[in-house]
């Protein structure tokens, strides 16, 4: 793709219409400037086409600026590109159910042999804006799974988040604990979910993550009802000052799913930028980037 750079023209027919006979000559002029108007200016011909490689560097030379402006210790990895056919996705071992294969899938993990981890972050507490700028400049991918009662007060927030191009899920209606609820309060706090994403950002969620990790049977068919496809865990959580580990090795592995929260200095000793920083100085020294949830599942 090349991008050229074209002159505006200044479109002067309003004044044309009310010059008097006496100002024909500026009248002819105008419709002339009319028929001409679309047109490259001689100063917009000289300008030389920018190629598609050119656009990646100067992408690239933003992005490490960002590096610098956001106070990062290391430039984060770039993923590979997606894959053509996404893996297929299990339940991880011990989280089946007995609806087995039929509903939903639950993971910590996706399959893969790249070094890349994905970065996924809940509730929607938190609506700090410096957090949108820092990710867009810096160009990480993450994913949002969002809990109704936490987001209903500013929906621009996250349909602002949803324009630079972050995938919006189900997080429940009102982040109750879910094998304590019937089958119908479930669905109730899944389903209703779906709606309500569906009405004020414009797509229904393919992805659900329960409250807390924590779901039986009951809350896969009830999601399954709605058009969830699966449900997401988390291997490691992000703090703005450590990290906490499922694995016994506390260490990343190719595929694993990052939990973070939507939260600032209420609740952390610091803001949603520090958080970025310290989970991507991680997630850099050990030789990981951070790839889109979405291509994947």
């Amino acid at each position: 793709m090349q991008l050229v750079r074209q002159k505006g023209k200044i479109r002067t027919k309003a004044a044309c219409a009310v010059l008097t006979l006496a100002a024909a000559l500026l009248a002819s002029a105008c419709s002339s400037e009319e028929a001409g108007a679309g047109r490259p200016g001689p100063q917009a011909a000289k300008q030389r086409p920018v190629s598609q490689a050119e656009q990646l560097k100067q992408a690239e030379t933003a992005r490490l600026a960002a590096v610098k402006k956001w106070g990062l210790a290391k430039a984060p990895l770039l993923a590979p590109a997606a894959p053509a056919v996404k893996p297929k996705i299990k339940n991880r071992p011990g989280f089946e159910t007995d609806g087995g294969d039929s509903l939903p899938p639950v993971f910590t993990t996706v399959p893969t042999k790249d070094k890349i981890v994905f970065l996924t972050i809940d509730d929607g507490a938190e609506k700090d804006p410096t957090f949108l700028k820092m990710m867009q400049e810096l160009r990480i991918p993450y994913s949002a799974f969002l809990s109704d009662y936490l987001v209903k007060d500013n929906h621009e927030y996250f349909k602002k988040m949803q324009g630079l191009g972050v995938t919006l899920n189900n997080h429940t209606l009102n982040h109750r604990y879910m094998p304590a609820l019937s089958y119908d309060e479930q669905r109730h706090e899944i389903c209703d979910q779906q709606d309500k994403i569906g009405q004020w950002a414009g797509k229904r969620p393919r992805l659900f993550r329960p409250p807390y990790g924590n779901y039986n049977e009951d809350t896969l068919k009830a999601a399954q009802s709605c058009g969830i496809q699966a449900a997401p865990l988390w291997a490691e959580e992000a703090f703005t000052d450590h990290m906490e580990w499922r694995e016994w090795d506390q260490d990343l592995h190719p595929g694993d799913i990052i939990l973070t929260h939507f939260r600032g200095r209420a609740d952390w000793n610091g803001t949603m930028p520090d958080m970025v920083r310290q989970v991507m100085k991680v997630i850099t020294d050990k030789g990981y980037a951070v790839a889109r949830l979405e291509d994947y599942v």
